[in-house]
């Protein structure tokens, strides 16, 4: 076909406009990425440019029940490099390793590392001031500054176990540091950069700094001096006995408030590579299960008054022994004790009287009463790691399981079991769920974010019952197989214990768990102590929880109610004093007299105690135990020096004992 000038021009204005079409497709792409996608684009660009290194915020501090910090994070600046941004690397090392105490060598290694940053270490991490200052005044590009921490216990291992460790990331692994670790943690920060793939900084790109956010404070009910008082008391009874591990816990029986907690062994948390995983790992005090022996009593005694199975003024007669499904089951004294009240077999800790009380019971209201009281369930204390305990399952409980339940063998239990079953006795058959964290606190004001709040679980027995039960217990003190917990003014009213212990399903010989459970004052209670003894070896050979665990628990109980400033009374139960028992000696008050006077008080009235004068100053500020007190002979009655009423002084004092 003949082309004509007509159809070249139309072909030629067809190609003009889709080139034109194309340019204008063009030009609209280009606006679309230079203008629209722009933003998108730019920060996709600065993605892949972006370096960031991380800035921790201070964890948050520890406190005890005052405010007093007992771990707390001491932050310190430490040195990190680029290595791609340090162009003299040479001159860099060469600078910085005089001021670092680091061989200059070691720093250039450093610096030529083919990775995004490097810590300087170890004389980059964690410096003192003013070495972080001299490495700023340089100046130095490529090195950058950045703040750590590391965890400082100002009272060295002063309730390790209930603290906790953290790692080397500054995570919480166990105990109020794992707990509370998204309470302590705070926020991470940045310091962004933007740098080209081999590590340059970018042309014209400065940093931009995201500071961390600290920590919150998680403040503690725990009570500094109380706890010095359990972890003085558990170092003398490892001194003397050589256990295997000690337990021991003081409640406020009103709230639920864990006062003081501690175990044996123990541990340095400043340094808790260096000790076994066990130690560490398990807090004895929540996690332990074992047969709790007599201290177990007062939950059948509790339940027969309860339940109207039993008068404390009925009588009962012990043989020695009681028949159970063919089985005789023996008293722990030899003989049994005869005719005596449900009083004096509670005094006794006789097991053929309480085995009667579980009879009368039956194993459903008695099993009732076991879950009532909280055993065989965790508490739900605050704390990671809590046991739950063993119980009979009732299908499965026939009569010698009745039997040996109803004293306390054969169930498992863990001590914090026991001090809450306890405490809801002292507190009008309430029982309280425990807990160690009193509140939230903000890092930097002190401003109270959240707050424990007492927490009833529920009402277990009534309030006249509980009554019976403590004053029954105040007698077993006084009166019976608790009576070296007796302390004159304090009216301390416990259970003693003395377990035998299983291991593959048999008893071991000579093996025992003794341990004492207590209260006071008994007509209105403050307190709660518990202290078990696992394997004690005591020279005398005798290995009871009357003998062992219960004047442990009455020096634990004496000196933290006078912390607490409760006053000593006359109303409650008097000891009677038995042949071969220590007389109490009455205290002279030394409170307000010159050292001088003191001293001649000292020597005039305190035959066959011991004074001990601590702190510096020229008066007595204070004495422990207080003036016209009654102590055992051989106490030691501690005078506390200042020129005025400090606390401060007093306190400083304490720590020393």
């Amino acid at each position: 076909m003949r082309v004509t000038r007509g159809m070249m021009r139309r072909r030629l204005v067809l190609l003009l406009l889709m080139l034109l079409v194309a340019i204008c497709l063009l030009m609209g792409r280009l606006v679309f990425v230079q203008v629209l996608q722009s933003k998108w684009l730019s920060g996709m660009a600065k993605q892949s440019w972006e370096r960031e290194i991380p800035l921790s915020g201070i964890r948050g501090s520890v406190l005890d029940s005052e405010g007093e910090k007992i771990a707390y994070t001491a932050s310190a600046p430490s040195l990190l490099a680029v290595p791609s941004q340090v162009k003299d690397k040479e001159g860099t090392a060469q600078k910085l390793a005089p001021i670092l105490g680091m061989p200059e060598d070691k720093i250039l290694n450093l610096l030529k590392k083919k990775q995004l940053m490097v810590y300087l270490k170890p004389g980059g991490k964690q410096m003192s001031e003013a070495t972080a200052e001299k490495v700023r005044q340089l100046n130095l590009p490529g090195i950058y500054m950045t703040e750590e921490g590391k965890r400082a216990y100002p009272y060295g291992n002063l309730a390790a176990q209930v603290l906790g460790i953290t790692g080397s990331d500054n995570q919480g692994i166990t105990g109020i540091e794992k707990q509370y670790d998204n309470v302590l943690q705070g926020v991470k920060g940045s310091i962004t950069f933007y740098a080209k793939a081999n590590g340059e900084l970018m042309p014209g790109e400065g940093e931009a700094v995201q500071p961390a956010t600290d920590g919150n404070d998680v403040k503690l009910t725990i009570n500094r001096q109380i706890q010095q008082y359990v972890e003085r008391e558990i170092e003398q009874a490892v001194a003397d006995y050589n256990p295997d591990n000690v337990t021991a816990i003081v409640e406020d029986p009103k709230s639920g408030a864990i006062l003081g907690m501690a175990n044996y062994p123990t541990f340095d948390p400043a340094n808790w590579r260096n000790y076994p995983q066990s130690t560490y790992n398990q807090n004895l005090a929540i996690w332990k299960t074992f047969e709790p022996g007599s201290t177990f009593k007062i939950v059948t005694l509790s339940a027969a008054l309860q339940e109207n199975k039993v008068n404390l003024n009925d009588g009962f007669y012990d043989p020695g022994y009681y028949e159970v499904a063919g089985h005789r089951i023996r008293c722990w004294k030899a003989g049994g004790h005869g005719s005596q009240t449900f009083l004096n077999v509670v005094e006794n800790s006789c097991n053929p009287g309480f085995i009667a009380l579980g009879e009368r019971l039956g194993k459903t209201t008695l099993l009732s009463y076991v879950k009532k009281f909280g055993f065989g369930q965790k508490t739900g204390i605050d704390l990671p790691g809590e046991g739950n305990g063993i119980l009979f399952k009732e299908n499965k409980m026939g009569p010698l399981e009745l039997a040996t339940t109803a004293f306390g063998q054969g169930v498992s239990v863990t001590p914090i079991q026991q001090v809450m079953a306890l405490g809801a006795v002292a507190n009008g058959g309430k029982l309280m769920k425990p807990y160690v964290v009193q509140d939230i606190q903000n890092h930097e004001t002190g401003q109270v974010i959240s707050e424990a709040q007492p927490t009833v679980v529920r009402q277990v027995i009534s309030a006249s019952t509980a009554t019976k039960v403590r004053g029954a217990l105040e007698s077993v003190v006084a009166n019976g197989s608790g009576r070296n917990a007796y302390k004159y003014g304090y009216r301390i009213a416990g259970k003693t214990g003395t377990a035998q212990v299983a291991k593959n399903g048999r008893y071991e010989s000579g093996h025992y768990i003794v341990s004492f459970i207590g209260m006071a004052p008994a007509n209105d209670p403050k307190l709660i102590a518990y202290i078990a003894i696992d394997n004690p070896h005591p020279k005398h050979g005798i290995v009871f929880g009357g003998v062992i665990a219960a004047p442990i628990v009455g020096n634990i109980l004496q000196d933290s109610l006078q912390t607490l400033g409760v006053q000593p009374s006359t109303q409650g139960l008097q000891k009677k004093y038995r042949y071969g028992d220590v007389v109490p000696v009455d205290v002279p008050n030394f409170t307000g007299l010159s050292v001088a006077d003191a001293k001649k008080l000292a020597l005039q009235n305190t035959a066959g105690l011991n004074v001990e004068i601590l702190g510096a100053g020229s008066t007595v500020i204070a004495q422990s135990p207080p003036g016209r007190s009654k102590v055992d002979d051989g106490s030691t009655i501690r005078l506390y020096l200042g020129d005025g009423t400090s606390s401060k002084s007093i306190d400083k004092a304490n720590q020393n004992q």
